[in-house]
């Protein structure tokens, strides 16, 4: 559709004043050392091959071997140098790259500043002159190099900039990539004398996990921008699930600054934007009280850098369509609110805001913050949780407990590579890290390798040695799979294993190939593998909702919580494309079916962007592991217990996975719980209420059954169970019934909300009435 669409004047020039302009591509890293310059002169080397006039300039190998050996046969146009307090400084000659006059330019330090008395004060107002000329630049920088992310480094890590550009920057790029590097990675290089240490703070683990986290948030935020972009050149409305954005509803009351706090808890919590709302009537003037309030509420929404809107008060009865309406402009994902405290009959002759907004919302969640006002001063923010492990270093070691740590020291390290498509070249980096290791001594072996013929990654493979498959018999066939009794046989240092996710043959001893995996860590033998964000199981149903693809090999979460190191392979959607095209990915007769579905732009812009907030989410996660204070989304200081209500219905295994993520964030006890209508069970209803508590205790959670006689008896039960275990939120599927429906069987959902209230209750979008 978008194809036969009239362009209007302004995206005319715009696209005529591209042909002429030069393309602008940055490699984005956390720190110095991350690798930045290492791929920007292997791109140049790989479009040199591609018969692309490609020079550099101004190029900082930091005699750093592998990236002096990067380049090659690359053409060297020579810099300007210059000394500034003793360090030797280079910038470009911008009269010597007009008259060489190339396709590409390849320059390091994009926030570098020029010596007094240059054309131009900045490396990039140098890069815009070229690109003006139609030279196309590929550049390097580091995250806190930017305007407001080098204030936030500083902040976190005692780090000071002084030279930067500002953030808007990378909007100017055709292409952003980031080099995503583990502190466990930089920190061996350190210790091998393979880089230099420039500055104390970035020889500190926490420092560099800081700094990786604040690189994964800007760049999920720019792919963000994009997708949003995107979406609408193609007339989608609505969040695209990707990201989160909250809003916050409230009113000018004493409670208004406790739902905005609770709010700005929840997007933290969910690395997601903020809007606060509230209604007012433009004819009638706040009252004194009103106004105060009113006051508190802006400086707290301006502090936490949330934006604030008031909207006109109609009717009552209007607000919830206000709210849905102004919720889908702004892509909202959950809308905040307070629990009604009307009455049925109230709620009858009034209308009810809850069951309006629950009738309207689609692919939207609701969550009422719980009413905390009798809770016998009961605080939002209660100043510290209780202490699960005595920490004391005196305390003698249980026996189970010194066998979990002999357990944990004789196990091999972990380590996962992992992408949001096929192709970014997870696999081509696991064979390089292999050689490198080999080369340095470390006995490494491939386990199981996938090269999909792609000829790159073949090349390699180099000395590694290659454990052969073995052979299984299946349905009279003679199929491949990974040796493992071969591999702890072999006892090798290190094994390469590709494809995390695979299911195994049926008749072997492991049904997946992570359990494989486990194996060999469990014999000593560290393992390196690879993996896509649509293969983990937590994050099913948002790939498919981002995708329309149901994907059906999954690894549990907790393996890749269980690794030593997991390391994102990023690469932009458009370049991927082009990867596919150039059949580095699939055959040639599978890439137009490929382009057409899973390698579709929004496609790879979502799993992109879906990528890098779980990468940020894990970084964080382990910071707090680490360092109390260390977690960049602040700590979680309320002691939190989630409470799932499910069916038998089509959506439970959302709720488990939704369930398990909240808890998962927020370092909570967590329950799944279904009441049941009998007390006798098909053979098929039985095997669903298996496959459900296999699901919830493979997350870790706590799966749970109970009968009630009636319909109407259900939302009772749940509310005692959920009592029983102080819950502190529920969550529940989303009910359309009509009036009739309700009066007839009753509603769980809004039971649960006028008996629940001292609890938050999380309304999930997208269940049927079926399922209720």
């Amino acid at each position: 559709m978008e194809d036969f669409r009239r362009k209007t004047p302004e995206e005319i020039l715009k696209s005529i004043s591209k042909l002429q302009r030069g393309r602008l591509k940055i490699y984005i890293g956390p720190f110095s050392g991350s690798g930045k310059t290492y791929h920007m002169l292997r791109e140049g080397n790989s479009l040199r091959q591609g018969g692309i006039d490609v020079v550099i300039c101004a190029v900082s190998t930091m005699q750093r071997k592998e990236t002096i050996e990067q380049i090659g046969c690359l053409e060297r146009v020579p810099s300007i140098h210059w000394h500034q307090g003793g360090v030797e400084k280079k910038d470009l000659n911008l009269e010597a790259l007009l008259e060489r006059n190339p396709e590409v330019v390849l320059v390091d330090g994009l926030a570098h500043r020029n010596r007094a008395g240059a054309r131009f004060k900045t490396r990039l107002e140098d890069i815009q002159y070229l690109l003006s000329h139609g030279i196309s630049v590929i550049t390097t920088i580091n995250v806190y190099e930017l305007v407001g992310y080098h204030v936030l480094a500083q902040k976190l890590t005692g780090l000071k900039v002084e030279e930067t550009v500002p953030v808007d920057t990378l909007d100017l790029a055709d292409e952003v990539r980031l080099i995503d590097v583990t502190p466990e990675s930089i920190l061996a290089r350190l210790s091998e004398g393979a880089l230099e240490v420039r500055l104390a703070s970035l020889s500190k683990r926490n420092n560099l996990a800081k700094l990786r986290e604040l690189a994964l948030r800007l760049v999920a935020e720019d792919v963000n921008e994009s997708l949003e972009k995107h979406r609408e050149e193609l007339g989608l409305n609505g969040p695209s699930g990707a990201a989160e954005r909250i809003l916050v509803s409230t009113q000018y009351h004493w409670n208004g600054s406790i739902y905005i706090r609770r709010g700005q808890q929840i997007a933290k919590r969910l690395n997601g934007d903020m809007l606060v709302v509230t209604f007012i009537n433009p004819r009638k003037q706040l009252s004194r009280e009103q106004t105060a309030f009113k006051r508190s509420m802006v400086k707290m929404t301006e502090k936490i850098e949330a934006d604030f809107i008031e909207l006109p008060f109609i009717s009552r009865r209007a607000i919830p369509r206000q709210l849905v309406d102004y919720a889908i402009e702004n892509k909202v994902t959950r809308i905040v609110l307070g629990h009604s405290k009307q009455t049925p009959w109230q709620e009858w002759l009034k209308g009810s805001i809850p069951n309006s907004l629950m009738r309207l919302v689609d692919n939207m969640d609701l969550f009422f913050v719980a009413d905390t006002a009798e809770a016998k001063g009961e605080r939002i923010l209660p100043t510290s949780i209780r202490q699960q492990h005595n920490t004391n270093p005196y305390r003698r070691l249980s026996d189970t407990e010194v066998k979990e740590q002999i357990s944990r020291i004789k196990r091999g390290t972990f380590k996962v590579y992992i992408g949001a498509a096929p192709g970014v070249g997870k696999t081509y980096t696991m064979l390089r890290e292999g050689n490198v290791l080999l080369h340095k001594g470390i006995q490494v072996v491939i386990g199981l390798l996938e090269t999909h013929g792609r000829q790159e990654t073949l090349e390699q493979i180099g000395d590694l040695h290659i454990i052969p498959r073995k052979m299984v018999d299946y349905r009279g066939a003679r199929l491949e799979e990974m040796d493992v009794e071969e591999i702890i046989r072999y006892n090798p240092e290190v094994v390469l294993v590709d494809e995390l996710a695979h299911t195994n043959i049926p008749g072997s001893s492991s049904k997946k190939r992570y359990e494989d995996i486990l194996e060999i860590l469990d014999a000593g033998i560290s393992v390196i593998s690879t993996m896509n964000v649509q293969h983990l199981e937590s994050l099913n149903d948002a790939v498919e909702q981002l995708t329309g693809v149901r994907v059906r090999e999954t690894v549990p979460d907790n393996i890749l919580r269980l690794a030593d190191e997991v390391q994102l392979i990023d690469v932009a959607p458009n370049a991927l494309q082009q990867r596919l095209r150039e059949g580095k990915i699939y055959a040639a007769n599978k890439v137009d079916q490929a382009l057409n579905h899973f390698f579709k732009t929004g496609n790879l812009i979502a799993l992109r962007e879906l990528a890098l907030r779980e990468i940020a989410d894990d970084v964080d996660e382990r910071l707090e592991a680490w360092e109390r204070w260390g977690s960049l989304r602040g700590p979680w200081r309320r002691q939190e217990v989630i409470f799932v209500c499910v069916t038998l219905g089509a959506r439970a295994e959302s709720l488990i996975r939704r369930g398990f993520r909240i808890a998962h964030r927020l370092k909570a006890n967590w329950y799944v719980h279904y009441v049941a209508l009998q007390s006798a069970f098909t053979e098929e209803e039985q095997k669903r209420i298996q496959d459900l508590e296999q699901l919830t205790r493979r997350f870790g959670g706590q799966f749970e059954l109970q009968y009630a006689r009636k319909p109407r008896e259900v939302a009772r039960k749940l509310l005692e169970k959920a009592n029983l275990y102080a819950s502190t939120q529920m969550i529940v599927g989303q009910t359309k019934k009509n009036v009739w429906q309700r009066m007839l069987t009753g509603s769980t959902v809004n039971t649960i909300l006028r008996y629940g209230r001292h609890m938050d209750v999380l309304v999930v979008s997208g269940f049927s009435q079926k399922e209720r």
